[in-house]
């Protein structure tokens, strides 16, 4: 099968739909804690920044995904609205704002970890920007990165059992964002906890059901799961891990693991994860796939799946904002490079 691929027209399709919603305040959902009437207060006061997108962690990676398409397409149709935009946002004082949100003592579980890797994300994704623009808007960005690198420090050692959930709450996916952060802004203790952490959770598993999907999924936890270990370990090692977790992964068994799933409503907000599921399995089959390489016997199969996952999901990234708000970050995910 003929694999898709990221164009410039493509990033920018996806670059405009992100830059419709990452300032669009309402509808939005918080995730708020009210200790009193003062607390009452609208997104855009609370979140200088991320108040758009429906709720925090999709506007983060919104601008996730604005800043890989800055970055791998400088030249682009979207670029001078995207850099406009990251001018007028990504600036101290507002970050200063977010962070300053997070010491609230009712906010210690906010967006946890879901939101918190996704602003690790993207804190790693404009480190990688070289321009003077770029630095300057890591810099502004950085504090909110390390304020999220210290909240992971102190939940991973307490954290003694893994969550296996395919939303939010997944922590397999948390982790490889976090280790990519780690690996790109040089934060080695954070690396060195993460590599602990996901291998005393994950580094046993073996013969994986992988009964999946559930009605409101948009990670796999079986395909994330080994997403992060085909990061996490040598290649040599993550193939002899895989053939355990997945043994039956060369004739796409389990079944329902590899065949894209079917969207109902897209109008429904927890249906239309789906379309999410779709694409995050087909990320995770391309990093499976890239270390395992074409002389592993389910190298093919998991391409095979991929296509299938991106041809199911990709015309729907556009038409319903229950899907809009956040799809094109995992289409942009699995069709671009590392994490």
């Amino acid at each position: 099968m003929t694999q898709p691929k990221l164009t410039q027209a493509l990033a920018d399709r996806f670059a405009a739909l992100a830059l419709g919603h990452v300032t669009r305040e309402y509808p939005h959902k918080l995730d708020h804690v009210l200790t009193g009437d003062a607390d009452a207060q609208t997104p855009s006061h609370l979140h200088p920044v991320f108040h758009g997108s429906f709720d925090w962690h999709s506007c983060v990676h919104g601008y996730w995904l604005l800043a890989r398409v800055l970055r791998l397409y400088p030249k682009g149709a979207s670029a001078p609205a995207i850099q406009a935009l990251f001018d007028a946002q990504l600036t101290p004082q507002k970050i200063a704002a977010e962070v300053a949100y997070l010491a609230r003592p009712s906010s210690a579980g906010f967006e946890r970890p879901y939101g918190w890797a996704w602003a690790l994300a993207l804190t790693a994704e404009l480190a990688r920007h070289t321009t003077a623009d770029g630095r300057r808007w890591h810099g502004a960005v950085r504090p909110l990165g390390e304020a999220f690198a210290d909240r992971f420090m102190r939940y991973l050692p307490k954290a003694e059992y893994p969550v296996r959930a395919g939303v939010h709450s997944n922590t397999a996916f948390a982790l490889i964002l976090a280790l990519d952060y780690a690996r790109t802004c040089g934060d080695q203790a954070l690396w060195d906890l993460v590599f602990e952490t996901a291998t005393a959770w994950y580094g046993e598993d073996e013969a994986c059901q992988a009964w999946e999907p559930d009605g409101d999924a948009f990670l796999s936890p079986a395909l994330t799961e080994a997403a992060l270990m085909a990061d996490l370990i040598v290649a040599e090692d993550f193939a002899e891990w895989f053939d355990g977790f997945l043994p039956d992964a060369e004739d796409e068994r389990p079944a329902t693991l590899f065949e894209p799933v079917r969207v109902s409503d897209r109008t429904d907000g927890k249906i239309a994860h789906l379309d999410g599921l779709n694409l995050s399995r087909a990320w995770a089959f391309g990093k499976i796939a890239a270390i395992l390489t074409d002389e592993h016997s389910a190298y093919e199969p998991l391409m095979d799946a991929r296509t299938r996952h991106l041809a199911a999901a990709l015309d729907h990234v556009a038409g319903d904002y229950m899907g809009e708000h956040w799809l094109a970050s995992f289409a942009l995910l699995a069709l671009s490079s590392a994490p």
